[in-house]
């Protein structure tokens, strides 16, 4: 641990500090931390989104046909969500316009 500090301390860019912490881009940890992080930033825009609405979790799930529980999952990064859902939150159930960008 003190050594893996040494390391980390000495990281002079983020990403040297996550190739430190979670390995490489492509190996299986940095993936999952990948994964992770995009999910919790979905579910941080879906969640300013609907407060900026002035809407409910539950008032969310009804307008999408989806659970509260469901939502609040979302929101909290703690769900892999299918695109096809991910719209419906976005336009039907916030109003917005989704597109989607390939870099």
């Amino acid at each position: 641990m003190e050594e893996e500090m040494k390391t980390i301390k000495e990281a002079k860019t983020f990403d040297e500090l996550l190739d430190i912490k979670y390995g490489k881009v492509g190996t299986p940890k940095r993936d999952e931390f990948d994964n992770k992080s995009k999910a919790f930033m979905i579910g941080e825009l879906i969640k300013d989104a609907r407060l900026n609405a002035k809407i409910t979790q539950e008032e969310l799930a009804t307008k999408t046909g989806t659970k509260k529980s469901y939502i609040s999952r979302v929101e909290n990064g703690k769900i892999d969500i299918q695109l096809s859902t991910l719209y419906r939150i976005l336009e039907e159930g916030l109003g917005r316009h989704v597109n989607l960008t390939l870099r």
